[in-house]
């Protein structure tokens, strides 16, 4: 499925990637999608926080990666002991990669694996340029003077 987005940048500036990021999302994998599962939430005013179930991994085995904008997490297990016979086996040990887009200014502060849990801790610095700011006005005084060398 394809969306055509050209009328929207008309009236946009800097929007150029929302496109490319709504074809990603459509036409993602959604076989995968539901492993490991995982949470978003706002920790505090531009704080968050991305914690994922991986159960059975150990640190090693799980990698953290931030490039172009794209959070990539994933997990590869050791090959399970050959001696080893299981009646049933439900706590799923497959390999995974979850990629998450950041937004501009978004960056990955840390990552702690505890009790099973990968929590990933983000925040988001603006730049002072990109920050509002006030503008006085002023009166009619030329702001810049042109002078004539004799």
């Amino acid at each position: 499925m394809k969306i055509d987005l050209t009328p929207l940048y008309a009236n946009t500036v800097g929007f150029d990637r929302f496109g490319s990021l709504l074809d990603a999302a459509l036409s993602s994998d959604r076989q995968a999608a539901g492993y490991p599962p995982y949470d978003i939430e706002l920790v505090g005013e531009n704080k968050y926080s991305i914690t994922l179930a991986v159960a059975g991994f150990m640190e090693s085995e799980v990698d953290v990666q931030v490039e172009k904008g794209v959070l990539s997490i994933s997990g590869k297990k050791e090959d399970p002991r050959k001696d080893s016979r299981y009646l049933h086996r439900g706590i799923a040990t497959r390999s995974f990669e979850r990629k998450f887009n950041l937004a501009d200014h978004v960056e990955v502060v840390n990552a702690q694996l505890d009790n099973g849990l990968l929590k990933v801790s983000l925040v988001k610095e603006i730049p002072e340029a990109m920050k509002p700011r006030k503008i006085p006005v002023g009166s009619a005084n030329p702001v810049i003077e042109n002078t004539v060398e004799a």
